[in-house]
């Protein structure tokens, strides 16, 4: 995933589960990620601020983002920036905004609904590269069976995010 670097603002925060740093774009939210989560973009050369000066949606998103963790949120507002997927990426990172909180999907009725049953395991990939973690809620995706499989912050997180929501 490719950011022009000189449009993105980020902003780190603290969450129960970790570090979290945000970056947004003139568009909106453009990525979340947890400390040592896998598929982190080179983040040399962004600006980073101070909450005092954030950007907006950087404020907002970290202020949502905080009652979540506190169970006062269920759901999020903030514009979002997509673009910096393809085109299949985005399409699926939309069809994971559609799993309301506290419902599991599984990878294949993801892929059902993107249009593509047979491409389970590409939606698993972008599923994977989901560049907005938590709010864009790949968490609430499992196994076929039902396992927990597969988050790039780590199961540790997914599970403890499926409980936060009640979803386990």
């Amino acid at each position: 995933m490719r950011f022009k670097t000189s449009a993105l603002r980020t902003l780190r925060v603290d969450s129960p589960l970790g570090g979290v740093t945000l970056a947004a774009t003139d568009d909106g939210l453009a990525g979340l990620w947890f400390d040592q989560q896998r598929h982190l973009p080179d983040m040399s050369g962004w600006q980073s601020d101070d909450i005092g000066d954030a950007h907006p949606v950087l404020r907002e998103a970290a202020a949502q983002l905080h009652a979540y963790f506190a169970g006062t949120r269920t759901h999020f507002d903030v514009p979002l920036d997509l673009s910096h997927g393809t085109v299949f990426q985005q399409a699926v990172w939309q069809a994971l905004r559609a799993i309301p909180t506290g419902a599991t999907t599984s990878y294949g009725a993801l892929s059902r609904e993107v249009g593509n049953p047979s491409a389970v395991r590409a939606v698993g990939a972008a599923v994977g590269r989901n560049p907005i973690s938590v709010i864009v809620p790949c968490h609430r995706v499992l196994g076929a069976d039902g396992s927990l499989t597969g988050y790039a912050g780590g199961l540790e997180r997914k599970t403890a995010l499926l409980a936060l929501e009640r979803a386990l």
